[in-house]
């Protein structure tokens, strides 16, 4: 049997080290002192077998743009089994435990990144939508922007750039983690990391900015953080970027939110055709990386703004989480019945309405139709979600949202 429990930073400092290591995360001891720093802040807990932490779990506070509301967010920042600890539901068990946690402190939403699609459904996450991964020489970019010499940034320079986060411009579905642990920790841990960006007019603040790390003479150069509060300083960091063209002959890096980079590439179908198999290959790929799941559903549809029409129906709530909850936990899901009505002013309501169409669903298959990953149509398809047809095509027609993203990899 094991036990859990809150981490324990001196009892459970070697401990973390060596789940670290097994797993791969951690390289050498130089990177102790920065997991010292990303356990410092947030929420943290252990399953102990015979004596000793062999799985870890943390979680950070943050927060989630939807539409034009910050939600609480809670993001699961890492989960962690040892060798000898595998398949005994120490992750499960652990997981569901922090997520019910962090649903009591006022967590609205979880958020994770994944290994592979489908472990965490069974904590009633929905997997998010596409994030596309765009490679391309830099100098094929056509921006002509008038560059100011920027300011160098450094590991130590964490404070300005984890302030400059969470002044970035966010579109629906940005996530802002408010532990500065975060990024001093990830910043430590990047090998050759550097950055380039641009104050404010007194100095004090970074406006813009990108993070990377550059993998031989020519690159690649892979950009992990980008951050702009508008589109003018978006321009400005793609020609800084070009800039570094003459040396450097691929970029990686993550598309922003409501950005098409291939607008601002020469020749994009081209480059890719010429440079295809090779070591500085242009490519576009897409890949949907990270989950969500809804823990209080009631405030997460009371934030829904539509100006497209109105529906109400009645929802039938499976949560999977249930089953993994113990008597230590007093949030046990969001499994139930709900009366849910879909408009410029949304609601859900506990209980249901005679005459009110029903639909069926998990909480991560409505989590995605709630925050727009998917339509209904799509959902009924290919996830646990079902309706009458009726149903399904008015909130094709109504539950119009942007495409969520993160543009906060975690």
């Amino acid at each position: 049997m094991f036990k859990i429990r809150e981490f324990d930073p001196i009892k459970d400092r070697d401990a973390s080290y060596r789940i670290w290591r097994e797993i791969n995360w951690m390289k050498d001891d130089s990177q102790e002192n920065y997991l010292d720093v990303f356990l410092s802040d947030g929420s943290t807990l252990v399953a102990e077998l015979t004596g000793s932490a062999e799985c870890l779990v943390t979680s950070k506070p943050a927060k989630m743009r939807y539409q034009k509301s910050d939600l609480d967010l809670a993001v699961i920042t890492s989960v962690g089994t040892s060798r000898i600890a595998r398949k005994q539901g120490l992750a499960t068990k652990l997981t569901a435990r922090q997520i019910a946690l962090d649903a009591e402190t006022g967590a609205m939403v979880s958020t994770l990144g994944i290994f592979e699609q489908g472990f965490y459904n069974q904590l009633g996450y929905g997997s998010g939508g596409y994030e596309h991964s765009i490679s391309f020489d830099p100098a094929d970019l056509i921006i002509n922007h008038k560059l100011s010499p920027p300011k160098r940034l450094e590991k130590n320079d964490w404070k300005l750039i984890h302030r400059s986060l969470l002044n970035r411009q966010r579109r629906h579905g940005g996530v802002s983690l408010l532990s500065e642990c975060v990024v001093e920790a990830e910043l430590g841990w990047t090998k050759d990391g550097f950055g380039l960006g641009y104050m404010d007019e007194s100095k004090t603040d970074l406006t813009h900015f990108f993070w990377g790390s550059i993998s031989g003479e020519s690159g690649p150069l892979s950009i992990t953080v980008m951050a702009y509060q508008n589109s003018h300083q978006f321009l400005e960091l793609m020609a800084l970027i070009k800039s570094l063209g003459d040396q450097i002959r691929l970029v990686k890096m993550r598309e922003p939110s409501g950005i098409q980079i291939q607008d601002l590439i020469r020749n994009p179908i081209r480059k890719r055709i010429t440079s295809a198999k090779s070591e500085y290959e242009n490519s576009i790929r897409a890949l949907s990386y990270w989950q969500m799941r809804i823990c209080d559903l009631e405030a997460c549809v009371s934030a829904t703004h539509l100006s497209s029409g109105s529906v109400r129906f009645n929802l039938e709530l499976s949560d999977p989480i249930e089953d993994l909850l113990d008597s230590e936990t007093n949030w046990k899901g969001c499994a139930g019945s709900y009366m849910i009505n879909f408009g410029q002013e949304s609601s859900a309501a506990k209980g249901s309405e005679n005459g009110l169409p029903i639909m069926v669903a998990d909480v991560g298959a409505f989590t995605r139709l709630w925050l727009g990953v998917g339509s209904a149509t799509g959902l009924a398809a290919t996830d646990n979600l079902d309706a009458p047809a009726e149903l399904l095509e008015k909130l094709d027609d109504i539950l119009c949202l942007p495409a969520p993203h993160p543009d906060w990899d975690y």
